[in-house]
């Protein structure tokens, strides 16, 4: 089946690389002339120079999946649509807002043109593994592009089939699934993200406690403004987290494939020297508690987990510095310089 993909970069390189490697036609565009012409050496790759020149290599219906931020979707979308004719498919697999999906998907139908939307996980290790991909959208549309989907997903590899799920009732244990009308799928991978917002959250915080669990074998100043540590005894730990980690990976109940990548990351550099602890956040766990605030889900582990990101950029700093003022405005407290 023939495909043009629009952005070639972590992801989109590789679901190329990997659909080429099947079978598959693959039409590239990026900004980047030299990606799309070191891409198009790989059998079954066409590069094109512009969008026009995309859209002329395409076979009608033509099938475009966008691979590129979610900020520059709609600009993106503008510039292909007045080339594209009833019949084409417009296939957004990028992190978009759901509810922009659905307009979008209005705006588009208009013209006779198909809107898909596909929440794709999978990350640097895709071309590997392959993508689990959440698809919202027409179901006849999905059905048709069932060849693509299939070929990026994973497949159900050796993961063990769930106890009494019945046979032959549809995609998921390939690693794909048709979730439902426009906006599904990035709805459900919005979610998908904010859980993993939490699970990261959890295993940073926990192996941060057992890192600290050495705390009492420090003599530490003892001033007006810092609460003493009670009982050193409790806390004389020499932690090796690395080999914690790995123990955790065999047969623990929190083990998983985001354990295994904190394992890796630990034995590569145990003190995470490398890191400053700036942690982005995408939209997509915002979005979720938005929906989960429209819907009146409460949702306390994943919203800690947001603001934790937004701490963790310096967007704390004026509130601490003012919790700080009104200490030494009720108490006369001075700040207790940090110790190194």
């Amino acid at each position: 089946m023939q495909l043009a993909m629009v952005g070639l970069g972590r992801m989109g390189a590789n679901m190329v690389k990997r659909l080429a490697k099947n079978g598959h036609e693959c039409v590239v565009f990026d900004r980047s002339a030299a990606t799309v012409a070191d891409l198009a050496k790989e059998n079954g790759v066409t590069g094109a120079s512009s969008m026009e020149d995309l859209i002329g290599k395409l076979a009608k219906p033509r099938a475009i999946w966008l691979m590129i931020p979610a900020g520059v979707v709609e600009q993106t979308v503008e510039a292909i649509a007045p080339h594209l004719e009833p019949g084409d498919i417009l296939i957004d697999g990028g992190n978009s807002y759901y509810i922009d999906d659905i307009a979008r998907a209005k705006m588009l139908a208009e013209k006779g043109i198909e809107y898909v939307d596909v929440g794709t996980s999978g990350g640097v290790w895709g071309l590997e593994r392959g993508y689990c991909m959440m698809i919202g959208g027409s179901k006849a549309i999905v059905e048709h592009l069932d060849p693509i989907f299939k070929t990026i997903a994973p497949g159900p590899g050796s993961i063990d089939r769930t106890p009494g799920r019945p046979t032959g009732i549809g995609t998921a244990e390939d690693g794909y699934l048709y979730c439902g009308p426009n906006g599904a799928g990035h709805f459900t991978k919005m979610v998908h993200n904010g859980i993993e917002y939490g699970m990261m959250a959890a295993y940073a915080e926990g192996l941060a406690v057992l890192k600290a669990a050495n705390i009492g074998k420090h003599v530490a100043e003892i001033d007006a403004e810092t609460t003493p540590l009670r009982d050193p005894e409790h806390y004389q730990y020499e932690f090796d987290l690395p080999e914690i980690t790995e123990v955790w990976r065999r047969g623990s109940v929190i083990a998983s494939w985001l354990l295994d990548l904190t394992a890796t990351a630990l034995i590569d550099d145990p003190q995470m020297s490398k890191f400053g602890g700036r942690v982005s956040d995408s939209g997509e766990g915002r979005w979720t508690i938005k929906a989960a605030i429209d819907e009146g889900v409460p949702t306390p582990v994943l919203t800690a987990s947001l603001y934790e990101r937004f701490s963790s950029r310096g967007n704390s700093l004026f509130a601490d510095k003012l919790l700080s003022a009104m200490r030494f405005q009720f108490g006369g407290h001075h700040e207790v310089p940090e110790k190194k």
